[in-house]
């Protein structure tokens, strides 16, 4: 399988930002840890980072037929981007929407999300393996359909 992780805005400051909640490792270990564990199982994962909404569309615009499968952590789009929603809707590349803290443990306006509902699910809460079970659920259901 080929999968395109897309991260929203301010996740290349993994590492700096908040390290109590988001964790020591940087952006760049993530995508090579990606890389990594998609390798392991014959799969590709090309990674996408953007602080601008109109990159991450036209990204999700771009993995359509391109990619099996898009996992996607909008950041703070998660909470507003009808446009993300909209995109992802209109792609035929599935998607996961990862979450590296528990959105429902944090402030209110961080529980809803409005780009969920264009997606096959939701994982919070993880740290970065949430990416990787993003990856695994993908595998086994192209194992398992």
């Amino acid at each position: 399988m080929k999968f395109l992780i897309i991260n929203g805005p301010n996740l290349n400051l993994l590492g700096k930002r908040e390290p109590g909640i988001y964790g020591q490792n940087t952006y760049e270990a993530l995508c090579r840890r990606l890389k990594d564990f998609a390798a392991a199982h014959g799969s590709t994962a090309d990674c996408f980072q953007s602080n601008h909404e109109g990159a991450i569309l036209d990204a999700i615009h771009g993995a359509d037929g391109v990619y099996d499968a898009i996992i996607m952590n909008p950041g703070a789009y998660t909470h507003y981007s009808y446009a993300i929603l909209d995109a992802l809707k209109a792609v035929d590349a599935p998607c996961i929407e990862v979450h590296i803290s528990n959105v429902h443990q944090r402030e209110e306006f961080r529980h809803k999300s409005v780009t969920a509902p264009a997606c096959v699910g939701q994982i919070c809460g993880l740290g970065l393996y949430g990416y990787e079970a993003a990856i695994g659920y993908f595998l086994s259901r192209e194992t398992n359909p």
